[in-house]
């Protein structure tokens, strides 16, 4: 009798602790279910023996050495940002499936070969932005979707996830590096609300025009970047991402999605992983003439990990891509139109001209090599 892959747990193997969420998603996979984290590489030996230590899993300090000897399904970087396309693209031509943090890469470039690696190999390559798999998104999307806001004009999303310290203090100082990392909030934080904006509207961003500050001299990313970006259905999504909430605000977040259209308004504050959500709903529809203005309230299940819920709803569509061949909850493409999108704000704010960006195959995001 042939074997059940459906109940077998996907083995999973974790490259580069140097980061803030590799424990988090220790916890996530548990919740999740299916899964087994069996290995972990780290060239840090102190980090890495630490980790092996409090998860029970094998070591090793080089991630081509654990490729070589463990039986692993799905490989989970967690590398300085400029060092993930080489191993996606290691672990692809193995024909392995790759989850790579977000925003996936240093640039572009990079992120475009290891999305044709991927799909040479017939093989999952996907981002965690798990933002999408949130139950108040998911009703934010079916808002839009029905077509109480009308044509949807503007949205607006701020994120301000504190200051730079927890870097350093999490071991991944190199956060602060430009040339490891891409850059700073914006770069690191700001591609979430790019991919959710993306995938709420089902458009693509063709206009930048953005403005950097810096704080800090002692490192080489900005502080702070605001950008206006313009769809190609004229819909313009004003972005403020930042490293400098106070210690003291509540959650160490400071987090709003807005969406407003000709007919009606969505505005949320999340509580990123709380258990109780309010998303406020105003519109003009026939359907909501008996109460043009509510506030729907989300109990939400207390899981722990990274995301809460919405991490492991992602977790949980990954698995079930792998094992039925289906598309994962978020393709390489939507991480690297994010990462596009991100230098293009870049580029604006250091030339200070507006930026227009090119079509998915100009950009390599949907081109043949």
């Amino acid at each position: 009798m042939s074997e059940d892959l459906s109940a077998r747990p996907v083995r999973v193997g974790l490259i580069g602790l140097r980061h803030l969420h590799p424990r988090a998603y220790m916890a996530a996979f548990r919740a999740a279910g299916g899964w087994q984290v069996c290995a972990a590489a780290e060239a840090d030996a102190e980090l890495l023996d630490a980790f092996a230590r409090d998860f029970q899993v094998a070591a090793y300090q080089d991630w081509r050495r654990m490729l070589e000897q463990e039986q692993i399904e799905l490989a989970a970087i967690f590398l300085p940002h400029a060092e993930c396309p080489e191993a996606a693209v290691a672990c692809a031509e193995r024909g392995l499936h790759v989850m790579v943090e977000k925003p996936m890469a240093a640039n572009s470039r990079d992120l475009a070969r290891a999305v044709q690696a991927a799909r040479r190999a017939g093989v999952i390559l996907t981002a965690p932005y798990v933002w999408r798999c949130h139950p108040v998104v998911r009703q934010m999307k079916r808002f839009v979707e029905s077509g109480i806001l009308g044509q949807v004009v503007g949205c607006e999303g701020r994120c301000a996830a504190g200051r730079v310290h927890r870097y350093i203090e999490g071991k991944a100082a190199w956060m602060l590096e430009r040339r490891l990392s891409g850059g700073g909030p914006m770069f690191n934080l700001g591609v979430h609300w790019i991919d959710l904006f993306r995938w709420l509207l089902e458009d693509e961003v063709v206009e930048v025009t953005a403005k950097n500050v810096k704080v800090n001299p002692a490192y080489d990313i900005e502080d702070n970047s605001f950008a206006l970006a313009v769809f190609a259905r004229g819909t313009v999504a004003a972005l403020d991402i930042s490293y400098t909430v106070p210690d003291a605000y509540p959650h160490g977040r400071d987090l709003y999605l807005g969406l407003r259209g000709t007919r009606g308004v969505l505005a949320w504050s999340p509580s990123f992983e709380g258990v109780r959500e309010k998303l406020f709903v105003c519109s003009d529809a026939a359907e909501f003439a008996w109460a043009p203005r509510r506030e729907i309230f989300f109990e939400l299940e207390a899981v722990e990990g990274y995301g809460g819920v919405m991490g492991v709803d992602y977790l949980r569509a990954l698995r079930q891509a792998i094992r039925t061949g289906g598309p994962p909850p978020v393709a390489a493409e939507d991480g690297l139109r994010a990462i596009e999108v991100a230098e293009a704000i870049y580029e604006s704010a250091e030339t200070g001209r507006t930026v227009r960006l090119g079509s998915k195959k100009d950009q390599g995001g949907a081109g043949e090599e």
